[in-house]
């Protein structure tokens, strides 16, 4: 058998510390699991000779549970730093990655207290920016699952209603098409339907996290989303990076929240409530407009999933729930294009020209990284896509 080290350089973002997982096809081969190594993808189920591997999504994995990803990883950390089997390690820049997990459901949450108060104050600027109920629950809609996809994949333009100026309505292409830089959680283990998951069972329940960039069609959105919410401004797209960092690889990314007044009711307390100290850089047709800080987000990942599931809703291996647009206090640090142009009043020069939305043809890339537990930081991947005419 011929054997391979593979050489991880000193500033990777993706060292042993970090193996990150995803679903990968070898030229020539099918989709199974695999973790990246620096700038390679190791075959788990050839590395390991475990067929739970050999499938073209992490769910079968998940579902295993706490205790086997522990074990599982562990492993990997120790194989790191060994001569591997040539036939278990190809190069990244040679497979083709698909979406990692089989999505059953997917949640948008609306976390950030900075991004909840600038969407306040651009559309009540004579009211209060925070409506009653959002410093007392994590405020969020269901999504389609169907919709979400693997980073790089085409986003088409999406169509629906909006609003003219004469207040009627015109049927056509989203003209305020915006990105929403988000953080997605990767349920794991499944829960009983009627049975709520506490706050302090967030890490038995969730698997890891990957990048998500949930687009938006702002001007569609507008129209339709009173009384209910969001539908087909929201419904068109959301990619996910091909990538999921798993809790563990955060251990040193764990932060404490912000203050949170009023007091959270008792079923949103709880030891297992903190934030993540994670870096995110929005880049606009190769321009770097935004650094969103997921530290500054008001509601915890627990809180969430404790939110989500406390009417008795159940969750599944492989259910998606997203942070919701990622900002901060400071116009460098918004994670969406309508608080960046302050709802299109305030042009952003990109490449020499002045925009304040998407045009066809333009890619958007977010990538993060965090603290990592050998001291240097780890990479979260990254979610990309470019904006295709819509359908004739």
């Amino acid at each position: 058998m011929s054997l391979l080290r593979v050489e991880v350089p000193a500033d990777s973002l993706f060292g042993a510390e970090n193996m990150p997982y995803g679903v990968f096809a070898p030229p020539g081969g099918d989709f199974r699991v695999g973790a990246r190594l620096g700038d390679s993808v190791l075959d788990l189920a050839a590395l390991l000779d475990d067929s739970v591997f050999a499938r073209p999504d992490l769910n079968a994995f998940l579902a295993q549970g706490h205790s086997r990803w522990r074990a599982v990883r562990d492993r990997l950390r120790e194989l790191a730093g060994t001569a591997l089997p040539v036939d278990a390690v190809y190069p990244v820049s040679s497979v083709r990655m698909a979406l990692p997990v089989r999505i059953g459901d997917y949640v948008d949450f609306y976390a950030s207290i900075d991004h909840a108060t600038n969407l306040g104050r651009l559309f009540r600027p004579d009211s209060e920016p925070l409506l009653p109920n959002w410093r007392h629950l994590p405020v969020g809609y269901h999504g389609r699952a169907g919709t979400v996809v693997v980073s790089d994949t085409a986003v088409i333009r999406p169509q629906g209603q909006r609003r003219t100026a004469a207040g009627t309505p015109d049927f056509g292409p989203s003209q305020r098409l915006d990105i929403e830089a988000e953080l997605g959680f990767v349920v794991g283990t499944g829960s009983t339907l009627g049975v709520p998951v506490t706050v302090d069972e967030f890490s038995e329940h969730v698997f890891g996290v990957a990048l998500v960039n949930d687009w938006s069609a702002r001007d569609i959105q507008a129209w339709e989303y009173q009384p209910l919410g969001p539908f087909l401004g929201k419904s068109f797209t959301t990619s996910m990076s091909a990538w999921i960092t798993p809790l563990s690889a955060l251990a040193q990314a764990q932060v404490p929240l912000p203050a949170q007044d009023p007091e959270p009711l008792p079923y949103l307390r709880g030891a297992g409530n903190y934030g993540l100290d994670i870096d995110l850089t929005v880049d606009w047709n190769g321009e770097v407009v935004a650094h969103p800080p997921y530290s500054r987000m008001y509601w915890s990942p627990a809180q969430m999933l404790a939110h989500l599931t406390a009417n008795g809703a159940s969750i599944r291996p492989g259910d998606l729930y997203a942070s919701g647009t990622i900002s901060g206090p400071e116009p460098s640090q918004r994670g969406s294009f309508i608080e960046l142009s302050w709802g299109g009043s305030q042009s952003i020069t990109v490449s020499g020209e002045e925009r304040t939305f998407l045009a066809d043809g333009d890619e958007v890339t977010i990538t993060a990284t965090a603290p990592g537990t050998a001291g240097r930081r780890i990479g979260l991947g990254e979610v990309g896509g470019r904006i295709s005419a819509p359908y004739p």
